[in-house]
C-alpha cells in the first residue's frame, strides 16, 4: 500500500480532514491507522488565525487526535523565521493565531502608525480600509513586508469560497508596488518545519489543492498526494504543471 512508502505524512486539514465542522469520510480512521503503523503525522494549515491549541480543538471536534506539537501553522513558521533575523516590532493584520505566534517568539505587535520593522499580513475577517492604509504607509516608510500565506481564497463551510489572506495581502501589494515574503505553502519553508514535527525520514505531503500542497512538495522534491475530497479535481490534475504523484478520493486511499 501507499503508506509502506513513507515515514512522515503531512496532512492538510480543511478539504482532507474536515469541511468546516464536518469530517470528511475515511479521515479519522485513515489517522488512526496510520498512527498504528507508526508513521510521524504532522497537521499542516496555510490557515494563521488559529493557534495550534484551537487547531487541535476542531480537529477533536471531527474525531481527529492530534497534539499541539504536530500541528504546524503558518503563523509558527512566520514567526520563527522573523525571530530568526531578529525582528523587534511589527505591525499585523491577522488574528489570534498570527499574533499569539509573534508575541510567544518575542516579537511585539504594534500599531502600524508606529514605525515598526515589518508589515505581517495573514487571514484577518475583521480587516478595515484604515487597517490596509495604515499598513500600506508603513511598508512605504520602510517597513519589510511578509505574509503567513497568499491563499487567495478560503473554504467556506457551505462549498463557496470567502476572500483569503492573499486578497488581503494583493491590496497592500498593489497599493505600494512592494512584493511580499511568504511563508506558508506553496513556499518550502512551513513543509521543512512540519517534516521536523513529524520525526523527519521520507515525507508525502497529503492535500486538496494543486496550487498549495502539491505544487509546495514540488518545490521541495517531495512526492504529493491529491484526495478528491475539497477544492482540485482528477481532471485539473492531469493538466496541472506540478502533477501529484497519487491522486486519491480520499485519505483511506493511503491504506488501500
Amino acid at each position: 500500500m501507499i503508506a509502506d512508502g513513507y515515514d512522515a505524512f503531512l496532512l492538510d486539514l480543511d478539504g482532507v480532514l474536515y469541511r468546516g465542522d464536518r469530517p470528511i469520510a475515511n479521515a479519522p480512521e485513515s489517522v488512526r491507522a496510520l498512527r498504528r503503523l507508526g508513521k510521524g503525522l504532522a497537521f499542516v494549515t496555510n490557515n494563521a488565525s488559529r493557534t495550534p491549541e484551537a487547531v487541535v480543538a476542531h480537529l477533536a471536534s471531527v474525531g481527529v487526535d492530534a497534539e499541539p506539537d504536530e500541528v504546524e501553522t503558518s503563523s509558527l513558521t512566520t514567526a520563527a523565521i522573523l525571530r530568526g533575523r531578529s525582528v523587534r516590532r511589527a505591525a499585523v493584520i491577522g488574528e489570534e493565531g498570527l499574533r499569539a505566534a509573534l508575541a510567544a517568539v518575542g516579537i511585539q505587535v504594534v500599531p502600524a502608525d508606529t514605525e515598526p520593522e515589518a508589515v505581517v499580513v495573514g487571514w484577518d475577517r475583521h480587516v478595515t480600509y484604515d487597517d490596509l492604509r495604515d499598513a500600506s504607509l508603513a511598508v512605504q516608510r520602510g517597513a519589510r513586508l511578509f505574509a503567513s500565506n497568499d491563499d487567495a481564497s478560503y473554504p467556506a463551510p457551505d462549498g463557496f469560497t470567502w476572500p483569503g489572506a492573499g486578497a488581503i495581502l494583493a491590496s497592500i501589494e498593489v497599493g505600494t508596488g512592494v512584493e511580499a515574503e511568504v511563508f506558508g505553502k506553496p513556499n518550502p519553508p512551513i513543509l521543512r518545519a512540519a517534516l521536523a514535527r513529524a520525526g523527519g525520514g521520507t515525507p508525502l505531503v497529503v492535500g486538496d489543492r494543486l496550487v498549495t500542497d502539491i505544487e509546495g512538495a514540488a518545490n521541495v522534491g517531495w512526492d504529493s498526494a491529491l484526495v478528491l475530497t475539497g477544492i482540485s479535481t482528477r481532471e485539473e490534475a492531469g493538466a496541472a504543471p506540478h502533477r501529484p504523484t497519487f491522486v486519491l478520493d480520499d485519505l483511506a486511499g493511503l491504506l488501500a
